[in-house]
């Protein structure tokens, strides 16, 4: 019962922090993750033929490294508010009951949005392993955290959306300039709101960023303070239903780089087995919501807080599975990089290729099938 008080408390906490790596800049900040194999591959923390220069890890240990005294060891993996295969997993124990095979034990954690779970990964040795978009790892590198990406999942843009008030008079993009637009900073919605203004011919000018996390947005949605809202699911549909908002637009054709599981250097190189454990279960799970919505949305709508029906809709917004880790993966991390130091939201811009593996680290990690797409994308 302690040990759960202290994980409540320490979510809690970090959820509420307001600054991400403040030693070097200042930031306010958001799915998928089991056989063991062959030996896992050594790292000498170079990749891609790029030698790492980035900080090392926090050198506290963690649960996982503390554990060779007969207990299990710990791995804390991030909550996805009942939405595809971690929730899955989570709900039913499947893959609490893999990883006990291998000695580990699951502890699941909600944090508000990506740059705060890569906080907590990075720096206060408060989580494992991070699912988010691609922009909240660029930032963290910037501020010389020792990431790496693990694997890569769909870009999903459907399901990131543009809020509006319900009784709006807004139609277009257009139409909120010089308006207030909300958005955790640095996070997917920070992106698409920027790409947006572009798109119609407008400039990250002509609107006022509002920089808040999703508690926070939607009590100033409700309450007037903003004039529009970039954020995911469930949040998007949770607006709808609660008849606060109404989609303006959403991500589907301006969201261009994959989403990212990650962890610090530290964890992966302690705890490979458990890695490629959790992929093969997530892959697995993630095929069972892409090809059985209806009976998803039955399994988390306690968890989501949403009905059947329109969970089950929800549920189809997404593409489902891992992908594998390429060169035009790591090129397009690159042009990340390059659009927020553009903007001067960084301090500088980061080699984002230190944060990859090895191909062969990839072939490790990584399920047969989810390998067998960088080879179809080749031929």
């Amino acid at each position: 019962m302690l040990n759960a008080l202290k994980d409540r408390h320490l979510s809690r906490k970090l959820g509420r922090r307001s600054l991400l790596f403040s030693a070097a800049y200042s930031i306010v900040l958001s799915t998928s993750l089991l056989g063991c194999g062959s030996n896992p591959p050594v790292s000498n923390s170079t990749t891609n033929s790029t030698t790492n220069t980035s900080k090392p890890a926090d050198t506290k240990p963690t649960e996982a490294s503390k554990s060779n005294t007969g207990s299990k060891k710990v791995i804390r993996i991030i909550r996805s508010r009942g939405l595809g295969g971690l929730a899955v997993l989570e709900k039913k124990g499947t893959l609490a009951k893999e990883l006990e095979k291998i000695g580990y034990e699951v502890k699941w954690l909600e944090f508000a949005a990506g740059p705060q779970q890569l906080e907590a990964v990075l720096n206060a040795n408060g989580l494992d392993i991070a699912t988010t978009a691609a922009h909240p790892p660029v930032f963290a590198q910037a501020a010389g955290g020792s990431l790496v990406y693990l694997a890569a999942s769909p870009t999903n843009g459907k399901s990131v959306s543009l809020l509006v008030p319900k009784d709006s008079p807004a139609k277009t993009i257009a139409d909120l300039k010089g308006k207030k637009v909300a958005f955790q900073k640095a996070s997917i919605g920070h992106y698409l709101a920027v790409r947006a203004f572009e798109d119609a011919g407008l400039t990250i000018n002509d609107f006022e960023s509002v920089f808040l996390p999703p508690a926070d947005a939607v009590t100033a949605l409700t309450q007037g303070k903003i004039d529009a809202w970039y954020i995911w699911e469930p949040f998007v549909t949770r607006a709808e239903i609660a008849g606060i908002g109404r989609v303006l637009t959403d991500g589907e054709k301006l969201q261009d780089v994959p989403n990212y599981i990650s962890t610090n250097r530290k964890f992966y190189e302690e705890n490979k087995e458990a890695i490629k454990a959790l992929f093969e279960e997530v892959e697995k799970a993630d095929a069972w919501v892409g090809a059985n919505p209806k009976e998803a949305a039955e399994l988390l709508t306690d968890v989501a807080k949403i009905e059947v029906p329109v969970l089950e809709k929800v549920h189809t917004k997404y593409e489902y599975g891992l992908r594998p880790i390429t060169e035009d993966t790591i090129k397009s991390q690159e042009r990340v990089a390059e659009f927020w130091f553009k903007y001067k939201l960084i301090p500088n811009k980061p080699n984002v290729r230190e944060g990859f593996l090895k191909p062969e680290e990839y072939e490790y990690l990584l399920p047969k099938n989810v390998l067998a797409l960088a080879k179809e994308k080749k031929s």
